[in-house]
């Protein structure tokens, strides 16, 4: 898959160093995968919550933090919406 929005990710790991090694293995999964449809990506991450318009949810770091991705299966990419601390998860709006 190709990731769309890599600094978004990059920016986040600057100001949170424990991110970094659970958000670089994701990265490196997620560009080595292919996922055709949200059960691909259920199959290897049991604890993905998804949403509408193709947006999905990932605990990363032992659910210390949240990643919120849009994904184009036809399109094999993966736009990368906003990461945060849980705590900050908890504040937004994700309808």
């Amino acid at each position: 898959m190709e990731v769309v929005g890599k600094t978004i990710l990059e920016d986040f790991m600057k100001k949170h160093s424990r991110a970094k090694s659970p958000l670089s293995a994701w990265l490196q999964d997620a560009e080595d995968s292919t996922w055709k449809t949200p059960k691909d990506i259920r199959s290897r991450y049991n604890s993905a919550d998804f949403l509408s318009d193709n947006r999905v949810i990932f605990n990363i770091g032992g659910n210390n933090f949240r990643l919120v991705v849009i994904v184009r299966y036809q399109n094999g990419i993966i736009m990368i919406d906003r990461i945060g601390t849980h705590a900050e998860y908890d504040k937004w709006k994700l309808d």
